[in-house]
């Protein structure tokens, strides 16, 4: 128990030196140029450094929120400002993917043709199951991307046993445990997997997350791109690495609305009742339609 203690502690001193280190000497991952730098950059994305790093981080943020409630409240207008950005954006591709579809069908059933073609000059032209299978992509967008627009929304859907019977604080206490119990470890976890999950598709040697550094840096000798583009059909959709670079968006997306929501359920839980929804930024239908906005 006491060897816990002081690994967990010392990590978290090791991540303000790793932080300092990074700034510092940025060439050290950011030189591309530098096969090394590459491999530093996979080593630490995935380890327990980066953890701390980003750990010591929120920490320092989540400090300043519990000393200063107006720097909390702009925290959480910034912070829920980029996940409503974001998702506003990326849900643009739900109407991309229904007019695409559209035009397969109509290309298809009435053209009879079996490739598509869009541009000028060199235009875009693939077969009609490549456009077909990307439709698959354009889901993974929405999922991703606008995962913490719809949570700032209220457009997730909730199982409710117990908490709409308790008080307004007991609320605001459920949503930060919830939020350090489930949604931290789920993005980190996400992260784990994906980050070298998607690095194995895009370059060689493979990198695996029992690597250490200095295997690494001596696989960097001879790294090359290898951008994995293989369809699930001869003529298919063969972009799927796209899927493994949105896998660790989704994870980094789902960590940063995690302590978003906990910032913005503490400033609830101290100012009482009459902060609950306060600066809260929800699209609307206009008047009258408030019952389709969101979960009530």
């Amino acid at each position: 128990m006491l060897d816990g203690i002081v690994w967990v502690f010392s990590h978290i001193l090791g991540g303000f030196a790793n932080i300092a280190i990074a700034l510092t000497h940025p060439s050290l991952w950011l030189d591309w140029s530098n096969k090394e730098a590459i491999m530093r950059v996979v080593y630490y994305g995935g380890s327990v450094e980066f953890f701390f790093a980003v750990f010591d981080l929120f920490l320092l943020l989540t400090i300043a929120v519990v000393v200063n409630r107006r720097f909390g409240w702009a925290t959480v207008r910034v912070m829920e400002g980029f996940g409503n950005i974001v998702g506003r954006t990326f849900a643009w591709a739900g109407l991309i993917m229904v007019l695409q579809q559209i035009i397969i069908v109509f290309i298809q059933r009435v053209f009879a043709r079996a490739d598509m073609a869009f541009g000028f000059g060199i235009p875009l032209q693939y077969d009609i199951s490549w456009w077909g299978e990307e439709l698959k992509l354009y889901n993974a967008i929405i999922i991703c991307l606008c995962l913490s627009y719809t949570f700032v929304q209220g457009g997730h859907v909730r199982v409710d046993l117990v908490y709409s019977a308790v008080s307004f604080r007991a609320k605001r206490v459920i949503d930060m445990v919830g939020c350090m119990l489930f949604m931290v470890p789920m993005a980190v976890v996400i992260w784990m997997y994906g980050w070298y999950f998607m690095w194995r598709h895009l370059i060689v040697p493979k990198p695996s997350a029992s690597d250490t550094l200095d295997r690494l840096l001596m696989k960097s000798k001879a790294l090359k791109w290898n951008v994995e583009r293989i369809g699930f059909s001869p003529n298919g959709f063969d972009h799927y690495y796209i899927f493994k670079v949105l896998l660790c968006l989704l994870a980094a997306m789902i960590f940063i609305h995690a302590f978003t929501f906990l910032y913005r359920s503490y400033l609830e839980f101290v100012e009482g009742e009459e902060s609950a929804g306060k600066y809260l930024d929800k699209d609307t239908l206009g008047e009258g339609e408030e019952a389709y906005e969101g979960t009530h």
